[in-house]
């Protein structure tokens, strides 16, 4: 292991999102940090996420998803979803259709809504790549930043010394 690969999450700046996705009726929604913009025509987003979870089958089976910016004063939001095993993990939110029939988070300051282009692998994870058809502004405020979570996550514990 690289010594110091902890200075990977405190260093490297990313934003915390909500990324809902659909098949049909099936929804689900996880927390996610690794978030990037791919391309700007057509406008792609790429995301990781881990190929064991519930949310990635019904990705790679629908093919839409949400990305919803969370905003500083939505810690607990970025915790719910980043638990798993909750029952009914949607139920405490509101949300609106998108225009790719994925959720959106209405609770947002912002939302992409995509259309899976391509999965491709990433060591434990995989990173999809998506198209977005749309976009929009929901609420005010400032972005919350993955450092800005202390250890939410938990991964701390995978950099012990």
């Amino acid at each position: 292991m690289i010594e110091n690969a902890s200075l990977l999450s405190k260093y490297i700046t990313h934003g915390v999102y909500v990324i809902a996705v659909a098949n049909g009726a099936e929804q689900n929604a996880f927390t996610a940090a690794w978030v990037m913009q791919v391309s700007f025509n057509p406008p792609m987003l790429a995301f990781s996420i881990n190929s064991e979870h519930y949310s990635y089958r019904l990705l790679t089976a629908g093919k839409v998803c949400t990305v919803n910016v969370l905003g500083q004063d939505q810690l607990a939001i970025a915790t719910h979803f980043g638990s798993s095993g909750v029952r009914e993990k949607m139920a405490a939110y509101a949300w609106r259709q998108g225009i790719a029939s994925a959720p959106v988070l209405a609770e947002s300051l912002a939302y992409f809504d995509c259309k899976l282009n391509h999965v491709c692998d990433a060591g434990d994870h995989k990173i999809a790549v998506c198209e977005v058809i749309g976009v929009s502004e929901l609420n005010t405020g400032w972005p919350l930043l993955y450092w800005q979570t202390g250890n939410m996550d938990g991964s701390s514990e995978l950099y012990k010394a």
